[in-house]
């Protein structure tokens, strides 16, 4: 039996009061185990964003657990969650999010610094995920010097470098060119096959979710259903995606 990496029982998330009462989320259910790489998708304003946003520990859950590795993380202190975002958990952003004035190694090096790494190890692990995203040529250019795809391929390296349980990617390919993003996907394919990263990717894309083991569809707040990719090829999976897209939302306009 796989690790279990992440559990979410029966969590919700309300904002405002009474009248203005808005339920995000409403008893949302899964699981995720260590080497997946999974999916999450629906309709813009169905809650996929907020369900990462309280994994991501952004967001507090009105109720229900979110349990990382075992540990409940939706009730701890703050310094507990800064201890569990320093190590347990990498993000990938849709803006890079990188430092204009660091360079790239600098930028990748930032969550080894927090973890306090001696230099040797630091820059060990550096040049190991710069060389496997293609991008070891590029750790002493500025984040201005390079593309976006180049600019998204450090921020993984930010993400991944420090070997988190779970990395959290948030539309990773949506500011991106679809060359860019092949790249991208292809790397994160790799990394997730050859090194077991835990990958859990919101997007709105239905050939970046193709990439993805499983998919859940979120809708109105819920589960709406939950799609595995099995022996299916990527185009395969890709038309069934297609398929749940047109029935929980297509007409939206948001995929």
């Amino acid at each position: 039996m796989s690790q279990e990496i992440l559990k979410i029982k029966n969590l919700e998330k309300y904002y405002g009061k009474r009248q203005l009462l808005t339920k995000a989320l409403k008893g949302i259910d899964l699981e995720v185990y260590k080497g997946e790489f999974i999916g999450i998708m629906g309709p813009s304003g169905s809650g996929k964003t907020t369900l990462l946003n309280c994994i991501a520990t952004i967001d507090k859950p009105t109720s229900g657990q979110i349990i990382l590795n075992g540990t409940d993380i939706t009730n701890l202190k703050q310094k507990q969650i800064e201890q569990i975002r320093n190590k347990d958990l990498g993000f990938i952003f849709q803006q890079f999010n990188l430092l204009n004035t660091l360079t790239a190694y600098e930028n990748i090096a930032l969550a080894l610094t927090l973890q306090k790494k001696p230099y040797q190890e630091m820059d060990k692990a550096i040049q190991r995920i710069a060389k496997k995203l293609n991008i070891d040529h590029l750790l002493n250019k500025f984040p201005n010097e390079l593309s976006g795809g180049q600019q998204q391929r450090v921020s993984a390296a930010r993400a991944l470098v420090k070997n988190p349980s779970l990395v959290l990617a948030d539309e990773p390919t949506g500011a991106l060119d679809s060359k860019a993003a092949k790249q991208l996907l292809s790397c994160l394919t790799y990394l997730n096959k050859d090194w077991k990263s835990t990958i859990l990717m919101v997007t709105h894309d239905a050939f970046t979710a193709s990439y993805a083991h499983r998919i859940f569809f979120i809708k109105d707040g819920k589960l709406f259903s939950e799609l595995v990719r099995g022996n299916d090829t990527r185009e395969q999976f890709f038309e069934r995606i297609i398929d749940v897209i047109s029935v929980i939302g297509g007409e939206q306009d948001v995929f």
